[in-house]
């Protein structure tokens, strides 16, 4: 599996407003995004770019796509470039499709995402019980809003997530190898009503299915 399905378990796909915040404490104000994230943000669409920076500081992964997150706990990643894949999370199963290789790979949502950032994008205020709120910053006109994992068994040490003009720009994720993963949001809205097909996935007839996806009861709506 290619190192972008990899890593989009942990993408925390984060949007909020923050008016009338700038003229707080950064750490208050920080706090105070996040709180306003978790309470009030239902949707989330729009386009990103994505690197991949290694310890050495250099660039060695760039992709790019559209995202739809639906709180809670489901998401769609279509990356475009440098090469197709779809990774969809439908609220039990997180399915990885790669178009070039032919492959969908399926796990159990709770499983793939434990206690990793991702759970940033589809919990309730109780999600911060999984981080340690490390502070805010401000540099060069953006506000940076630092957690840490309690966990770090799933490979990654550290959150932070950059508000530029009281919007979310920038997602940043540091992994024990020391490794960066930044993402950049441009074009996003947010509480705009999605479609249901959005977050639903069958594989493609002839593709390879590594794993087995979980169903919902029947008492249940799937």
């Amino acid at each position: 599996m290619r190192n972008i399905a990899g890593r989009v378990w942990v993408l925390a796909g984060i949007l909020i407003t923050a008016n009338g915040l700038a003229g707080e404490d950064p750490a208050d104000a920080g706090r105070q995004m996040l709180d306003a994230f978790l309470a009030d943000v239902v949707t989330i669409s729009g386009s990103f770019e994505q690197q991949l920076v290694d310890a050495d500081n250099v660039v060695v992964e760039t992709s790019s796509g559209t995202l739809d997150i639906q709180r809670p706990g489901r998401f769609r990643w279509s990356y475009a470039e440098p090469y197709q894949q779809v990774i969809v999370a439908d609220g039990l199963n997180i399915w990885s499709y790669d178009v070039d290789l032919e492959q969908v790979t399926v796990k159990a949502q709770e499983e793939a995402l434990g206690s990793t950032p991702a759970l940033l994008l589809g919990g309730t205020t109780e999600v911060l019980d999984d981080f340690d709120y490390m502070g805010s910053f401000t540099d060069r006109g953006t506000l940076w809003v630092r957690l840490r994992p309690k966990d770090t068994s799933n490979g990654f040490n550290k959150v932070e997530l950059g508000f530029t003009d009281d919007r979310l720009s920038r997602m940043l994720f540091t992994d024990n190898l020391e490794q960066t993963t930044l993402i950049a949001l441009t074009g996003v809205s947010f509480n705009e009503p999605l479609n249901e097909t959005v977050f639903a996935f069958s594989p493609p007839p002839g593709v390879d299915v590594v794993g087995v996806a979980l169903s919902a009861p029947e008492s249940l709506p799937k």
